[in-house]
């Protein structure tokens, strides 16, 4: 991420350097500071994430479970409408837990890019 903010400060400074050599849109670095998490915030915001995408895919996991049951169900009981309930119910908690995996990635890596 700082790389990027770095890149976009060199480029707008050449752009708004072109049109007026005294403009500077973003304020340089400050020397010997390296950015961080406070561990006191690191350590509970990390478990949060952690919790919840476990939770979610706990979830999505029952829900599929409990469709599977539906299915067995409504096909024994010959109950049509009841085992395509469960069909639905199980396509729907795979797409639940890829969604939950996918948003969990994408979440834990932009937060760890800020540290």
């Amino acid at each position: 991420m700082s790389q990027f903010l770095a890149t976009m400060h060199t480029v707008s400074a050449t752009v708004a350097g072109a049109v007026d050599p005294h403009v500077r849109l973003l304020a340089d670095a400050v020397p010997d500071v390296t950015p961080e998490m406070p561990k006191d915030v690191d350590k509970p915001v990390q478990s949060l994430l952690n919790w919840t995408a476990g939770l979610g895919l706990a979830a999505a996991v029952l829900g599929g479970l409990l469709g599977w049951a539906a299915v067995a169900v409504g096909h024994n009981s010959e109950r049509a409408a009841l085992a395509a309930r469960g069909k639905q119910a199980i396509l729907w908690s795979l797409f639940g837990a890829g969604g939950i995996g996918v948003t969990a990635a994408l979440v834990t890596t932009f937060y760890n890019m800020g540290k």
